[in-house]
């Protein structure tokens, strides 16, 4: 598709036939393309399996999320403390820039989200993610690694394995193959 033509892409909640990415766990499958310079705006549509947690992270870009289908929760800062809310399908999530955040899937099926963000993310997704090739697997020391080189490159900080367990998150252990 060229950069200037207009599309309706189908079935956005059940997937579509473009590539997608697995980043340790979720998926993202773009929409639009992250190739409109720093102030672009990349689409995405993102899946969060069931039993899988993203981290508290953040970042320099702001991200807003809307709930397609299923449900997750999401740890936010509340009045000086986290505490994890409820996302169900029809709600919407903004995390603004530099908000530490995380998400998890504790129900039984797929939660899937639209995700708005920045194009800079997007390459950043682009950049972690590796070709979909089925049921999530526990990621390797060296996928981590490499995960955590290309975060820090990005900018992006990660929360640390003491405010993880603080939020109930528990970190898979690099050290065993």
């Amino acid at each position: 598709m060229q950069a200037n033509s207009s599309e309706i892409i189908h079935g956005v909640g059940r997937g579509t036939d473009r590539p997608v990415l697995n980043v340790l766990g979720p998926t993202v499958e773009f929409l639009t393309q992250p190739d409109d310079g720093p102030n672009g705006v990349c689409v995405m549509r993102g899946v969060l399996p069931p039993g899988v947690t993203v981290p508290l992270h953040s970042h320099d870009d702001a991200e807003d999320f809307y709930v397609l289908a299923g449900s997750q929760q999401v740890l936010l800062d509340e009045s000086g403390g986290f505490e994890w809310r409820d996302a169900n399908a029809g709600d919407f999530v903004r995390v603004p820039a530099g908000v530490l955040h995380a998400h998890r899937n504790i129900s039984e099926e797929a939660a899937i989200d639209l995700i708005f963000t920045t194009a800079q993310l997007g390459r950043f997704f682009e950049e972690v993610g590796r070709p979909f090739t089925g049921p999530p697997q526990a990621p390797s020391p060296d996928q981590v690694a490499e995960f955590v080189a290309t975060a820090t490159k990005y900018g992006h900080t990660l929360g640390t394995p003491e405010e993880n367990a603080a939020a109930g998150i528990q970190l898979p252990n690099p050290s065993h193959k």
